[in-house]
């Protein structure tokens, strides 16, 4: 049950990385390539038509860790808790520059909630991918300092950063050089993700452009994964161990892969929508990779003093499970109903379709 519990979880949040992905990434390029205002609307109204429901995925992750790992839950949502409150500034200030830009025609009006979207996009992206650096990393479960737990072991809490800025640290930060670059690459990825969406769903004078800009930014993809896997290595010599035990778990990577060097044919692409299915193939394959390469996993400690949070030692009961099964059949179909439904009424082209006015 604990494995079905924790498939479930990683599926809602793929989906969310993928659909709010977008928004997310739509913000980054509208930030630094949508100059002239017709470009910024329907930009701005590709992501304002379908933030709020791409949203609803996070939500039902958040509830489904809640149900069914309540105290990794616990552990998380303490030791995050600075970094937590930064994502959920971000998220309000990334909703309101969309719903705010365009109730007056005042262009200083327009350009404050415009870096609004765009910032607190790009600065979303750079936090998720942080937050997944950390997971991989593990952290100071626990509290230990001089080989003595300060706190319950299943506990923890990380300053943004430490002094040291390393990894490495006994006491790391939520941001170091090695959270940096797995940032970095969600923001690449993000961005590529956005631009396909653009591509895919409007008609803006920038999206001959945009091709060119997602073949640049792949390159430097390419490089920062690369790069992330050299000195993965150095951070948690045994990342690949699950990989070599268990062949199949290849084929997760094999995904992200895929999409990467597919997307180096983007400019010669004739339909919209094989960008954006290789950016999905992108976001799916780095999520999944990362958590196979942990399973059972859910958060490593970097001490030898308290265990790591796992898919068993932070479960409910058995009985908690089997009931949260029930309701949870029933949340999953009303979600993919929801979807279906609004994406089936705003499919094609959105750029005539009404937003903000």
């Amino acid at each position: 049950m604990e494995i079905f519990w924790y498939l479930s979880i990683a599926i809602v949040l793929a989906v969310f990385f993928i659909l709010d992905g977008y928004d997310f990434g739509t913000g980054i390029i509208h930030l630094f390539l949508a100059k002239e205002e017709k470009d910024k609307e329907v930009i701005a109204k590709s992501a304002g038509l379908f933030w709020d429901s791409n949203e609803v995925w996070l939500v039902a992750a958040g509830g489904m860790l809640f149900m069914a790992f309540p105290t990794f839950y616990a552990s998380v949502f303490s030791g995050f808790y600075l970094p937590l409150i930064i994502v959920l500034w971000l998220i309000i200030f990334r909703a309101i520059g969309l719903e705010f830009r365009s109730q007056f025609k005042f262009q200083m009006w327009k350009d404050i909630w415009d870096a609004s979207f765009g910032v607190s996009s790009l600065l979303l992206a750079l936090f998720f991918g942080i937050a997944l650096g950390n997971v991989v990393r593990g952290v100071n479960l626990g509290g230990v300092e001089n080989g003595i737990s300060e706190y319950e072991a299943h506990y923890f809490f990380l300053p943004l950063w430490d002094s040291s800025f390393s990894p490495l640290s006994k006491t790391p930060g939520v941001i170091d050089w090695f959270t940096i670059i797995i940032g970095l690459i969600s923001v690449v990825t993000l961005a590529i993700h956005g631009a396909n969406w653009i591509i895919l769903k409007t008609n803006s004078s920038i999206n001959a452009k945009l091709k060119r800009v997602i073949f640049n930014l792949n390159i430097v993809l390419a490089a920062l994964t690369i790069f992330s896997l050299l000195i993965w290595q150095t951070v948690n010599p045994n990342c690949f161990d699950n990989f070599s035990e268990k062949p199949y778990l290849i084929l997760f990577p094999i995904v992200y892969v895929t999409g990467l060097i597919g997307l180096f044919f983007i400019k010669k692409m004739k339909k919209d929508v094989h960008g954006f299915i290789l950016s999905t193939l992108l976001i799916v394959g780095g999520i999944t990779s990362s958590l196979a390469s942990l399973f059972p996993v859910l958060l490593p400690s970097i001490n030898t003093i308290n265990e790591p949070l796992t898919i068993y030692n932070t479960a409910t009961s058995e009985y908690g499970l089997s009931v949260a099964l029930n309701w949870g059949i029933i949340g999953f179909v009303l979600l993919f109903v929801y979807m279906i439904i609004q994406k089936r009424l705003m499919g094609g082209k959105i750029d005539n379709m009404d937003y903000g006015h």
